[in-house]
């Protein structure tokens, strides 16, 4: 059963009285929701998912045509036809509605990008599938990004894909690099201490696609598409490399560089030692 609770206030100043379910309450279908991380709401039944889906979907479009600064949350409701405590529940913001947005590009990448590699060997074009498949999932959305890429570029927001509220969809994106190494031919010809780190290091590579991505106006995103088939043999050579001896020093120099001051969760543990 719905809890009332007092005056819900969202952060566009959206003043309303709503009877709001309470995390890990029965949903609006009786269902249990629980939370994901960051506050989302975690559909437990047909329609509870399909509410949440229904308010994504609604959220996107409006972000594109009205620009994400002037979308407020009574605004994404009204257009779902839900209430906006409703709204507020599944999405207790729009920073939480980004994370939806991550969550959910990022499975149908992981997933689409899986069928495409399969029976594929080469290390090289894995990645280059990899790649490309992101730009095709994203495609669509390629008009609202650039909307928010502004917020998303800040390291203190909560839509930073660097961010703890991202990792989820960053956890995502980083075993599906891990699949693209592992399913390829060069999978037991590394040296063990880059295998390991390789996954990482590539969603950076995809992240620096996304930035490219963002800013590219050319048709079709045709600049960042052949950013991607120039680069992928580039970056398999380099790696191939590191199986000689000669190089593994200078190899371990650059990965140390890149987990120590790029990736996200090596960041953190560097703050935490030096506080």
């Amino acid at each position: 059963m719905a809890v009332p609770e007092p005056e819900q206030t969202g952060p566009q100043g959206d003043g309303v009285r709503e009877a709001v379910p309470e995390p890990g309450s029965r949903s609006e279908d009786g269902a249990g929701a629980g939370e994901l991380p960051g506050g989302r709401a975690r559909p437990k039944t047909g329609k509870s998912e399909q509410t949440r889906a229904l308010i994504l979907d609604t959220a996107m479009r409006l972000f594109q045509e009205r620009g994400y600064d002037r979308t407020t949350m009574r605004a994404i409701a009204q257009e779902a036809g839900v209430s906006v405590g409703i709204a507020y529940y599944y999405f207790e913001s729009k920073d939480v509605l980004i994370q939806g947005f991550y969550d959910r590009i990022t499975r149908e990448h992981a997933r689409d990008a899986a069928e495409r590699m399969e029976g594929v060997r080469d290390f090289a074009a894995r990645l280059e599938i990899a790649l490309a498949s992101w730009l095709d999932c994203a495609g669509r959305y390629h008009a609202f990004g650039t909307q928010f890429f502004r917020t998303a570029a800040d390291p203190d927001s909560p839509v930073s894909p660097f961010s703890e509220q991202s990792r989820p969809a960053r956890a995502t994106a980083v075993a599906l690099f891990a699949d693209v190494l592992a399913g390829s031919d060069l999978a037991r010809k590394l040296d063990p201490e880059l295998a390991a780190q390789l996954p990482e290091l590539l969603w950076l590579l995809l992240m620096a696609v996304v930035l490219h991505w963002v800013l590219d106006r050319t048709p079709d995103t045709t600049r960042t598409r052949e950013l991607v088939r120039r680069s992928t043999p580039l970056a398999a050579r380099l790696i191939s490399m590191s199986r000689y001896r000669l190089l593994r020093p200078l190899v371990h120099d650059v990965t140390t560089l890149c987990r120590d001051f790029l990736l996200p969760a090596a960041a953190t543990r560097t703050a935490t030692r030096g506080a």
